[in-house]
């Protein structure tokens, strides 16, 4: 058995299907000397939809000293890398320590407001709107630089993981998810003879932060933090970047450009 990963933890939706398949897995890891624990664990499964990824490592707090996966038994599942099939692929990886893993980068995020100041990680993206979905006016700035005055529905700020989520309802790009980037796109934006915003997505490097300075007095705003929903008033402004915060997921057979067809096009 590896190493370095000699015990484990589910994380389980909380529909039948995904519960018999935890039962199933527990009983196959344990058979191979893997223990369940229930802290200090090396290995975080999660055992669901792409949902169920999300909440376990939020819960861990986007720990970086533990190994994440997911076993698929929702729909799209394109964060989950293995199906219960593939348990046995997983079990022979462990033993001859031949799992790869790859370094996601993590969104963090500092929204400030007259009372408070709030820090956020997310995997996926946060989205911006006003708290009574009207038409937002918020100036977008990159490391300072003036990028444009925006009006529109909102603002979407994904990471590479999260450009096959949300952000490809909106017309985003896919980005592959080993580089580290965050992705502007504009939900509905205005563009007439008064306002002039972009209408594409803009890929932007790690390390760049990205500034939303609310203009006037349309300050107060609707957040969502990879799916949970925050309502603030009186914002200042919200800065988010990729710096050098990442966790450590599992990767076997499935390459990236497969899961692009097996997921999207197949």
């Amino acid at each position: 058995m590896s190493n370095i990963i000699k015990n484990f933890k589910l994380f389980v939706n909380e529909n039948e299907k995904a519960k018999m398949t935890a039962l199933s897995v527990q009983r196959v890891l344990e058979d191979a000397h893997l223990k369940y624990v229930d802290s200090n664990y090396d290995l975080a499964i999660a055992i669901g939809g792409d949902g169920s990824f999300l909440r376990m490592v939020r819960e861990n707090d986007f720990d970086e000293n533990i190994y994440y996966v997911g076993i698929n038994t929702g729909t799209l599942g394109f964060l989950q890398e293995l199906k219960l099939e593939d348990l046995d692929l997983l079990i022979q990886n462990l033993k001859e320590d031949t799992y790869k893993s790859v370094s996601l980068g993590i969104q963090e995020t500092k929204v400030q407001s007259e009372k408070e100041n709030r820090y956020f990680k997310s995997l996926n993206e946060i989205v911006i709107r006003n708290s009574h979905l009207d038409t937002c006016h918020f100036d977008v700035q990159i490391d300072e630089r003036l990028l444009e005055h925006y009006a529109g529905d909102g603002m979407l700020i994904s990471t590479s993981v999260g450009s096959t989520a949300y952000n490809l309802s909106f017309g985003g790009s896919i980005v592959f998810d080993d580089f580290h980037t965050l992705q502007l796109t504009p939900i509905a934006p205005l563009n007439s003879k008064v306002y002039s915003s972009l209408r594409n997505s803009l890929i932007i490097p790690e390390n760049k932060t990205v500034t939303i300075l609310p203009k006037n007095r349309e300050n107060d705003f609707l957040i969502t933090v990879d799916g949970c929903n925050y309502i603030f008033s009186n914002v200042k402004r919200v800065d988010t970047v990729v710096n050098q915060k990442r966790i450590q997921l599992l990767r076997f057979s499935n390459q990236f450009v497969d899961k692009v067809f097996e997921k999207f096009l197949k």
